[in-house]
Protein backbone atom coordinates (compact mmCIF):
# COMPACT_ATOMS: atom_id res chain seq x y z
CA UNK A 1 0.00 0.00 0.00
CA UNK A 2 1.45 3.45 -0.79
CA UNK A 3 0.01 6.48 0.89
CA UNK A 4 0.21 9.33 -1.60
CA UNK A 5 0.91 13.13 -0.45
CA UNK A 6 -2.37 13.75 -1.29
CA UNK A 7 -4.02 11.26 0.84
CA UNK A 8 -1.48 12.74 3.78
CA UNK A 9 -2.46 15.76 3.42
CA UNK A 10 -5.95 15.45 3.23
CA UNK A 11 -5.65 13.64 6.85
CA UNK A 12 -3.27 15.94 8.08
CA UNK A 13 -5.97 18.80 7.10
CA UNK A 14 -8.88 16.49 8.54
CA UNK A 15 -6.47 16.61 11.73
CA UNK A 16 -6.53 20.27 12.06
CA UNK A 17 -9.73 20.23 11.73
CA UNK A 18 -10.31 18.32 14.36
CA UNK A 19 -8.23 19.47 17.02
CA UNK A 20 -9.92 23.03 16.26
CA UNK A 21 -13.20 21.80 17.51
CA UNK A 22 -16.29 21.54 16.04
CA UNK A 23 -17.50 25.17 16.68
CA UNK A 24 -14.53 26.19 15.00
CA UNK A 25 -13.45 27.41 11.45
CA UNK A 26 -9.86 27.68 10.20
CA UNK A 27 -9.07 29.24 6.64
CA UNK A 28 -7.41 27.14 4.30
CA UNK A 29 -4.32 29.30 4.70
CA UNK A 30 -4.10 28.80 8.15
CA UNK A 31 -4.10 25.09 7.64
CA UNK A 32 -1.95 25.20 4.96
CA UNK A 33 0.78 27.12 6.99
CA UNK A 34 0.50 24.88 10.61
CA UNK A 35 0.64 21.39 8.13
CA UNK A 36 3.42 22.84 5.75
CA UNK A 37 0.47 21.93 2.64
CA UNK A 38 0.89 23.89 -0.41
CA UNK A 39 -1.77 25.96 0.05
CA UNK A 40 -3.23 26.17 -3.63
CA UNK A 41 -3.14 21.80 -3.46
CA UNK A 42 -4.47 22.08 -0.23
CA UNK A 43 -8.24 24.37 -1.98
CA UNK A 44 -8.34 21.42 -3.81
CA UNK A 45 -8.14 18.86 -0.97
CA UNK A 46 -10.68 20.40 0.99
CA UNK A 47 -12.93 21.14 -2.14
CA UNK A 48 -13.12 17.24 -2.60
CA UNK A 49 -13.25 16.63 1.57
CA UNK A 50 -16.54 18.83 1.23
CA UNK A 51 -18.15 17.17 -1.57
CA UNK A 52 -17.59 13.72 0.01
CA UNK A 53 -19.32 15.12 3.00
CA UNK A 54 -16.51 15.15 5.60
CA UNK A 55 -16.54 19.10 6.20
CA UNK A 56 -18.11 22.06 5.68
CA UNK A 57 -16.91 25.37 4.63
CA UNK A 58 -18.31 29.14 5.22
CA UNK A 59 -17.63 32.46 3.45
CA UNK A 60 -16.71 35.21 4.92
CA UNK A 61 -14.85 37.12 7.25
CA UNK A 62 -15.72 34.56 10.31
CA UNK A 63 -15.39 31.60 7.86
CA UNK A 64 -13.48 28.76 6.59
CA UNK A 65 -13.33 24.89 6.94
CA UNK A 66 -14.96 22.74 10.15
CA UNK A 67 -15.23 19.01 10.28
CA UNK A 68 -18.91 18.09 8.96
CA UNK A 69 -19.26 15.84 12.12
CA UNK A 70 -17.84 14.42 14.91
CA UNK A 71 -14.27 13.82 14.70
CA UNK A 72 -14.69 10.51 17.07
CA UNK A 73 -17.21 9.66 13.94
CA UNK A 74 -15.31 10.05 10.78
CA UNK A 75 -12.43 6.83 10.56
CA UNK A 76 -8.79 8.09 8.77
CA UNK A 77 -10.28 5.49 6.16
CA UNK A 78 -13.02 7.81 5.18
CA UNK A 79 -10.66 10.54 4.49
CA UNK A 80 -8.42 8.20 2.43
CA UNK A 81 -11.20 7.08 0.44
CA UNK A 82 -12.36 10.82 -0.39
CA UNK A 83 -8.95 11.82 -1.15
CA UNK A 84 -7.23 8.79 -3.20
CA UNK A 85 -10.24 6.47 -3.78
CA UNK A 86 -9.99 3.08 -2.90
CA UNK A 87 -7.93 2.11 0.25
CA UNK A 88 -6.29 -1.20 -1.42
CA UNK A 89 -5.89 -1.89 -5.46
CA UNK A 90 -4.02 -3.96 -7.48
CA UNK A 91 -3.41 -1.69 -10.71
CA UNK A 92 -5.73 0.71 -10.25
CA UNK A 93 -8.20 -2.52 -9.78
CA UNK A 94 -10.14 -3.83 -6.47
CA UNK A 95 -9.08 -7.11 -5.33
CA UNK A 96 -12.59 -8.70 -5.58
CA UNK A 97 -12.54 -7.71 -9.87
CA UNK A 98 -9.52 -9.44 -10.25
CA UNK A 99 -8.97 -13.32 -11.09
CA UNK A 100 -5.71 -15.53 -11.65
CA UNK A 101 -4.99 -18.86 -12.93
CA UNK A 102 -2.01 -21.47 -12.45
CA UNK A 103 0.23 -20.60 -9.49
CA UNK A 104 -1.13 -17.45 -9.00
CA UNK A 105 -4.41 -18.52 -8.03
CA UNK A 106 -3.52 -17.89 -4.28
CA UNK A 107 -2.63 -13.93 -5.01
CA UNK A 108 -6.51 -13.12 -5.12
CA UNK A 109 -7.07 -14.22 -1.73
CA UNK A 110 -3.74 -12.88 -0.23
CA UNK A 111 -5.03 -9.44 -1.47
CA UNK A 112 -7.54 -9.59 0.04
CA UNK A 113 -6.42 -10.07 3.24
CA UNK A 114 -4.16 -7.07 2.99
CA UNK A 115 -6.63 -5.41 2.00
CA UNK A 116 -8.73 -6.39 5.35
CA UNK A 117 -5.96 -5.72 7.52
CA UNK A 118 -5.77 -2.06 5.82
CA UNK A 119 -9.17 -1.72 6.24
CA UNK A 120 -8.92 -2.88 9.79
CA UNK A 121 -6.60 -0.39 10.81
CA UNK A 122 -7.79 2.68 8.85
CA UNK A 123 -11.36 1.94 9.65
CA UNK A 124 -11.20 1.85 12.97
CA UNK A 125 -8.80 4.40 13.84
CA UNK A 126 -10.50 8.24 13.97
CA UNK A 127 -9.12 11.58 13.48
CA UNK A 128 -10.45 11.93 17.61
CA UNK A 129 -7.55 8.75 18.37
CA UNK A 130 -4.95 10.63 16.04
CA UNK A 131 -5.92 14.31 17.37
CA UNK A 132 -5.81 13.23 21.49
CA UNK A 133 -2.76 11.09 20.46
CA UNK A 134 -4.65 7.81 21.94
CA UNK A 135 -4.51 5.44 19.31
CA UNK A 136 -5.92 2.17 19.44
CA UNK A 137 -3.88 -0.42 21.70
CA UNK A 138 -3.92 -2.64 18.67
CA UNK A 139 -1.93 0.04 16.30
CA UNK A 140 0.16 0.97 19.10
CA UNK A 141 1.35 -2.57 19.75
CA UNK A 142 2.20 -3.42 15.86
CA UNK A 143 3.99 0.14 15.90
CA UNK A 144 6.23 -1.08 19.01
CA UNK A 145 7.59 -4.16 17.05
CA UNK A 146 10.90 -2.74 15.60
CA UNK A 147 10.57 -4.95 12.70
CA UNK A 148 7.93 -2.24 11.93
CA UNK A 149 10.13 1.01 11.84
CA UNK A 150 12.73 -1.38 9.04
CA UNK A 151 12.69 -1.45 5.59
CA UNK A 152 13.43 -4.92 4.26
Amino acid sequence: MRISARADYAVRAALELAAAGNDTSLKAEAIAAAQGIPHKFLEGILGDLRRGGLVVSQRGGNGGYRLARPADSIAIADVIRVADGPLVSVRGVRPPELSYCGPAEPLLPLWIAVRANVRKILGEVTLAHVAAAKLPDEVLSLAADPEAWTNP
